[in-house]
């Protein structure tokens, strides 16, 4: 499971800051200190716990992406019944429901990858990791028209270290590992597919006689974007095992659909193995609030409308005031002076 990371975003890493260093006493002191608090997290494994004390500045690239994750899963799934609420003071962030290998459980191992992969390659551009940098691989092309040059971000070095951080935590002999290593590759490939040329002209007067170009990251919403796509189309799957001959009889484990009628996965599908649990009502085993209370739009016929947010059980209308500025005018100069203009306001909630 990926909860790891999420309870990265959410710990309180005591983990210090290097100061000024005055001898190689300072340097050691910090270098124990800096293990001893990787060895503390007892929800990584042994390999992320290498990686952790082989750099004292990755934690906080940890923790950026892992928040970035939450809050893109948030926004994704705003309007729908499990809206990836988060639960206080636990270790799984969001309670029981990442325990059902469903498609919500797919989405988040694919986006949790993705934006590690994410926050790695821009840290690096940034000059914030010194493991690594731009991406000076792709100068070796030779357009005809342009010219690669500026900082390529790089994203293989992302996907390398989100590989090596995230898929360590994975047992691929069991199904559940086998679902979430594929989904992490989906997540990564999601980034990888976006990466976009970006150009600057140079030449006399706007001739733009040399054209030199970079790639750079899509926006993580981009990303978003793509996998609730995916995660709408998720395949149900199964694991069935064959053996090879030219293998020497090797076991090779391979994910199916369910049902053979269905399209089978490819590398950029997600992929789930269990059906998603009720998420009307509120369960507090699972973590799940359900959707008494929420906020629906009555004239939606999608995920939003109150007709599917509210499971059947109706809705209620409460009439709220809201303020606003409005007819707004430039004044000579320069100010912008607004009035204040109240309203009432239709507030459609589930029963």
């Amino acid at each position: 499971m990926c909860l790891f990371l999420f309870s990265v975003a959410f710990s309180n890493l005591a983990i210090p800051q290097q100061a000024q260093p005055v001898g190689n006493t300072s340097l050691e002191t910090f270098a124990t200190l800096h293990k001893e608090s990787c060895h503390r997290l007892e929800y990584l494994v042994e390999r992320q716990k290498q990686l952790c004390i082989l750099s004292d500045k990755m934690i906080q690239v940890l923790q950026t992406g892992a928040m970035q994750a939450v809050e893109e899963c948030q926004h994704q799934f705003r309007h729908s019944r499990w809206n990836c609420s988060t639960v206080e003071n636990s270790t799984d962030i969001f309670g029981g429901v990442l325990k059902f290998k469903s498609r919500e459980s797919a989405f988040v191992h694919a986006l949790s990858s993705a934006a590690l992969a994410h926050a790695v390659a821009r840290a690096c551009s940034r000059g914030e990791l010194n493991e690594c940098s731009c991406d000076a691989r792709v100068r070796k092309r030779t357009p005809r028209h342009w010219q690669w040059g500026g900082c390529s971000e790089d994203i293989r070095y992302g996907e390398m270290y989100s590989r090596d951080f995230v898929d360590s935590k994975e047992d691929k002999n069991s199904d559940e590992g086998l679902v979430n290593l594929h989904n992490n590759e989906a997540g990564r490939r999601a980034v990888r597919s976006r990466m976009q040329r970006v150009c600057k002209c140079h030449g006399m007067s706007g001739s733009c006689s040399v054209r030199v170009c970079w790639r750079r990251l899509p926006q993580l919403r981009l990303v978003g974007d793509a996998l609730t796509t995916r995660y709408e189309g998720a395949s149900h799957v199964k694991v069935s095992s064959m053996v090879v001959e030219r293998k020497r009889g090797k076991n090779i484990r391979k994910l199916r659909p369910v049902h053979s009628d269905m399209k089978k996965p490819n590398k950029t599908d997600l992929v789930y193995l269990e059906e998603s649990p009720d998420y009307c009502e509120p369960n507090e085993e699972l973590g799940i609030l359900g959707t008494k209370g929420r906020t629906c739009n009555r004239t939606s016929a999608g995920l939003d409308g109150c007709r599917l947010l509210c499971c059947g059980r109706g809705y209620q209308t409460r009439v709220r005031d809201h303020e606003e500025k409005c007819r707004c005018r430039f004044v000579w100069c320069c100010k912008v002076h607004c009035e204040v203009c109240r309203f009432k306001r239709d507030h459609h909630v589930c029963n």
